[in-house]
């Protein structure tokens, strides 16, 4: 009997998921929106040790200004930064209670304030943006009164790991975050894709300024949170035209990307923790081992369910150009996140935290 409740529960979520969840999973590029006037975009990219891959991120950003606030790189990033074009400033000290790259954030935002522009753009050193993204997405806010937008960018996937776990990383994001109910302004949901967010000035004024979110560690989520919250409108989509080319080539690399914030997004709390967990067991990793129990009914409903996991992510997969033969793996990509969520916590807890760049993030 229990694990036919098992197994019911778990196909009552993927039901739940598939009909009722935004429509999260139809992972599709949206159209584009028609042309708009010209306006004015600054530029922000904090950057720590990006001498690798910030020529290319400045170069595709021709010719909007672009500010690159060099966040004591110990490598060739500012002069590599200022060849290709960037005006480049150094963070002064980072203080007490600030997270690093909303600190290079706001540094760049008092060097390039006197510019006025209509638009800032917050984007990476590893961000390769194509020739008309930014412009559409201008477009996008201008036709739609948005204050903020974002776009989720496309994810190196080349490697092995990156082939099995990056389509997911998208996937469980928006699942998280329904685009559509993101931009609804009867829906708490607020997102943003840290890569590339779009705001206006006076958006970021009304929440009282980029410093209003100085701590957080999900900064991106945490500044479309403030915006909507002050009765701003914001959207969050997809593109496949403006991409990252940071190389996540191995599985500990990707699993130190998903530790360092994990437990964050679970506001460090051991119950939600224990009820992710719990939750994820029932609705990845149970569906394909009910198959295998002596309960017809369990086996049926697991089944079931596996079917309906399969469709639900092959759209993340094929815009990855995957096989939906990869989709009978997801309870292992579940196992894999659930392993990182969990180490995640380890590392709070004993006060190592998350590493990047040579800093510690979010430890007790």
């Amino acid at each position: 009997m229990t694990l036919a409740i098992i197994a019911a529960l778990s196909l009552a979520a993927w039901v739940y998921l598939f009909t009722a969840r935004g429509g999260f999973w139809n992972i599709q590029l949206p159209p584009p929106p028609a042309p708009a006037p010209a306006r004015v975009v600054s530029v922000i990219i904090p950057a720590r040790n990006e001498e690798s891959v910030v020529r290319q991120a400045i170069t595709s950003l021709r010719p909007m200004h672009v500010t690159l606030v060099d966040d004591h790189s110990s490598d060739r990033t500012a002069a590599i930064a200022l060849d290709a074009g960037a005006t480049v400033i150094q963070a002064g000290p980072l203080p007490a209670g600030w997270s690093g790259k909303i600190w290079a954030i706001s540094e760049g935002l008092k060097h390039a304030g006197p510019i006025a522009p209509d638009y800032w753009l917050f984007t990476d050193a590893d961000i390769v943006h194509g020739p008309g993204t930014v412009a559409e997405l201008v477009a996008r806010a201008e036709a739609e009164g948005l204050d903020l937008a974002s776009l989720m960018v496309k994810l190196r996937c080349g490697s092995l790991a990156e082939t099995l776990l990056i389509p997911a990383f998208v996937f469980f994001f928006f699942m998280l975050y329904p685009p559509a109910w993101v931009a609804r302004r009867d829906r708490r949901t607020a997102a943003a894709a840290g890569g590339c967010i779009l705001i206006r000035p006076n958006a970021l004024e009304r929440i009282g300024g980029i410093e209003s979110i100085r701590g957080e560690i999900i900064d991106d989520c945490a500044l479309a949170r403030a915006v909507k919250r002050s009765g701003g409108r914001i959207w969050l989509g997809i593109t496949g035209d403006t991409r990252s080319i940071r190389d996540y080539g191995t599985f500990a690399e990707i699993r130190g990307m998903i530790s360092r914030t994990a437990f964050a997004q679970l506001r460090h709390s051991a119950l939600l923790l224990l009820g992710t967990i719990l939750g994820m067991a029932v609705i990845y990793l149970a569906p394909p081992l009910l198959i295998f129990t002596q309960n017809a009914l369990a086996a049926f409903f697991g089944f079931a369910a596996w079917i309906l996991m399969i469709i639900v992510y092959a759209p993340a997969l094929r815009f990855y150009g995957r096989s939906v033969a990869w989709a009978p793996l997801l309870p292992l990509v579940a196992l894999f996140y659930m392993a990182a969520t969990l180490e995640s916590a380890f590392s709070y807890w004993t006060g190592r935290g998350g590493h990047w760049k040579g800093r510690v993030q979010d430890a007790r």
